[in-house]
């Protein structure tokens, strides 16, 4: 069963043994994959025009691997879409490694804005250089190393931005008008998927919090060890931390989302030809606690589902700002040469049947970060700004719903938690 990165699926899709040793084969199969099953969101795309561009594709001599991953990121320029990318050998190894949980680099995830033609962060790792330096979602990236971004496409980008650790690269950041210069020094960077604590209110109440930073391979069964957890501890609701999180396996997160709804649709993706899939809870949430989801600009894709699913599904309120706006579904398919592809096959929407591709979710409490950056040991508590108004609110929803009990030990959540074999293909982590 494939498996969804960010909405990326990560398949085998080589189609016949033919196509081994040949530069111009990989080209024609990534013409043939884009041409099958592309979605156009911008409806810019034209079947007629791609296959003229076959034909001359095919027409070129193509002596080394170089030379026909130039002609495939040239042909898929003209797709206009920053989310479907070609990944050469290496490049996409890093990018499964990425999904295990960890990476080499600097912190950042980056795209193409087709309209700008600048370099947008979606989102910097937490802990990672990009994140220390004070890099922020949405921050530009002008130049490289003094090497001007306009022309580059991700590949080239990625190319200058990484290397070996401990050396260095200059990043020329453009945030609101203004020009930032920063100097990170490349490192090797393990991400954990999540982190929590349980934090007192000034009313008493114990608040379990819960921050998730990637939705990767781990996320969902590190989240339901902390739930398990908390619910023994008598904690009265719980902020879930989306802040910062650019997205990550699509499937975790909508087996994350089943953790806190119990009945519903979590999200609805609809595929080029008008195929449409909803995935909906299975009645295995494992909490009915109040809850609330901090979310910012950073928040993205995967972090969107969650937070469209909570709010739609009445769950919890969103707190914080309006999240990224990444709507768009990627299939990872893997070529013959050890190369990869991400192309855009869906578009997903909400419980509500919203679209919320480049226009993201408006919190239901619109809250700035602080004026001045908090320390990393700040954030969730009370002097981390969005967490405070976070916390103000779950408490009245906890008052609101008049309860502080305990997780029932003979329930049936509890039962579906510790994998009870009547409920066991409930509980599934989808990896």
């Amino acid at each position: 069963m494939p498996l969804i990165f960010s909405g990326i699926i990560f398949t085998n899709s080589i189609e016949s043994s033919i196509l081994k040793n040949s530069n111009k084969e990989v080209i024609d199969h990534v013409w043939q994959i884009i041409y099958r099953d592309f979605l156009d969101s911008e409806g810019e795309f034209n079947k007629s025009n791609w296959i003229k561009l076959r034909k001359k594709l095919l027409k070129e001599n193509y002596p080394n691997a170089d030379d026909a991953y130039i002609a495939i990121r040239e042909m898929l320029e003209n797709l206009n879409d920053p989310y479907t990318r070609f990944l050469d050998p290496k490049q996409f190894n890093e990018m499964r490694i990425d999904t295990a949980g960890e990476l080499t680099g600097v912190g950042i995830q980056i795209l193409k804005d087709s309209e700008s033609g600048f370099l947008v962060i979606i989102s910097p790792i937490e802990g990672s250089p990009a994140s220390e330096s004070g890099i922020q979602a949405k921050d530009k990236i002008i130049s490289i190393d003094n090497i001007s971004t306009k022309s580059l496409d991700i590949e080239g980008a990625v190319k200058l931005i990484r290397g070996k650790k401990g050396t260095k690269v200059d990043l020329e950041i453009l945030r609101n008008g203004t020009i930032i210069n920063k100097t990170l020094v490349r490192k090797k960077i393990e991400i954990k998927s999540v982190s929590s604590k349980i934090n007192s209110s000034k009313k008493g109440f114990l608040i379990g919090y819960v921050r998730i930073k990637q939705f990767n391979a781990n996320a969902s069964k590190d989240l339901k060890k902390v739930l398990l957890d908390y619910e023994t501890k008598n904690v009265s609701g719980y902020i879930l931390d989306l802040r910062s999180n650019p997205g990550g396996l699509l499937d975790s997160s909508v087996e994350i989302s089943r953790q806190f709804i119990d009945e519903g649709v979590i999200v609805t993706t609809l595929s080029k030809n008008g195929l449409k899939e909803v995935k909906k809870a299975n009645g295995s949430a494992l909490t009915n606690k109040p809850l609330v989801v901090l979310v910012n600009e950073g928040s993205a894709s995967a972090s969107e589902i969650v937070s469209g699913a909570i709010r739609d599904n009445f769950r919890g309120k969103l707190v914080g700002k309006k999240t990224f706006g990444k709507g768009l579904v990627q299939s990872m398919r893997s070529l013959v040469d050890g190369s990869g592809l991400t192309v855009t096959v869906a578009k997903y929407l909400t419980p509500n049947g919203i679209d919320i591709n480049k226009f993201g979710i408006t919190p239901d409490v619109q809250v700035n970060m602080n004026v001045n950056p908090i320390l990393q040991n700040e954030i969730g508590t009370r002097r981390d700004k969005q967490y405070k108004v976070g916390e103000n609110v779950l408490i009245k929803l906890i008052k609101n719903k008049g309860t502080n009990i305990s997780f029932v030990p003979n329930s049936t959540n509890l039962n579906v938690a510790l994998d009870n074999p009547k409920k066991r293909r409930l509980l599934k982590t989808h990896i």
